[in-house]
């Protein structure tokens, strides 16, 4: 077996792999891989999977699979898998950093020292304690995401089409959780249903002032919506670890709009996540392995 691991995973997954077959981070040698090993920076395109003419299977370390064209792989019979749940405490811990930066004021407080200023009496906080939290897609990082807030002494509520109950949220209709929420977060894949689900029109239904953390994908959001919703006064706070691009355009509206706390894509980067990542690659081709004899 021919394995590519083609983007960045821990150190130690190449030594871990061995036991497979050849293992390569020389991206030249596609043609030749059995199995490809990808995250986000790599993008399996038609044109990528076709160009691996001995391809068997995808594995994507991470949640979603929007970098792969998933019809097309299954359609030339190539078997695509992903690591959903090694992720989800480093994602939850990471949307917890984001949505307590907001209310802490943490970035501007570090910021004023930085700067030699002790601005004690300018930056007023509020809690968390007591507040709503809407979660839009209650899965494994969703999960995780409402227990945390459990024990914060938030109200939880979650809307996700595809549960029936949940252990630690409310369930409630799309527009419930937009009227409801004094904090919103998104924790969806990129699919038809939920591209651009956060505009101007969705926007205008939450409250005023709420605040939005976003730890999934960024074209969940409309940006030129995001950015002006910020400009007004609507949206208090947008805090967003995801971009439509590795990294954004400059010319990104959200980039320059005021009350945006934002981080370069290391939600999921955490080491003791991509050990976990490491663990379920090492499952699945433990069991393809088997099946190939």
């Amino acid at each position: 077996m021919k394995i590519l691991i083609s983007d960045a995973f821990d150190p130690s997954l190449p030594e871990r792999l061995a036991r497979f077959g050849e293992v390569t981070e020389d991206k030249d040698r596609l043609p030749e891989a059995d199995v490809v090993l990808v995250r986000s920076k790599t993008k399996c395109t038609r044109e990528y999977i076709d160009s691996a003419t001995n391809l068997k299977m995808i594995i994507r370390g991470g949640v979603g699979l929007d970098n792969i064209d998933l019809d097309y792989a299954r359609s030339k019979g190539i078997r695509v898998h992903n690591t959903a749940s090694a992720s989800s405490i480093a994602v939850a811990e990471m949307t917890f950093a984001l949505m307590l930066s907001v209310p802490t004021r943490l970035i501007e407080a570090h910021a004023s020292m930085k700067e030699g200023r002790w601005a004690k009496k300018e930056l007023k906080r509020t809690e968390l304690y007591g507040k709503t939290l809407g979660i839009i897609g209650a899965g494994n990082i969703g999960t995780e995401v409402a227990k945390r807030a459990v024990a914060f002494g938030m109200t939880v509520v979650a809307y996700d089409p595809i549960i029936s109950s949940h252990q630690y949220a409310k369930l409630v209709s799309f527009d419930e959780l937009l009227e409801q929420a004094d904090y919103i977060t998104l924790h969806v894949p990129l699919i038809d249903a939920t591209r651009g689900m956060i505009n101007a029109g969705t926007i205008a239904k939450m409250k005023d002032g709420v605040v939005i953390v976003n730890t999934a994908r960024a074209l969940c959001v409309v940006q030129e919506d995001m950015a002006a919703a910020l400009e007004s006064g609507k949206v208090r706070a947008y805090a967003t670890d995801v971009w439509p691009s590795d990294p954004p355009d400059p010319s990104n509206p959200v980039l320059h709009a005021p009350n945006v706390v934002m981080t370069p894509h290391i939600g999921a980067g955490s080491r003791e996540n991509m050990l976990r990542i490491g663990d379920v690659v090492v499952d699945i081709l433990t069991e393809f392995a088997k099946e190939i004899g």
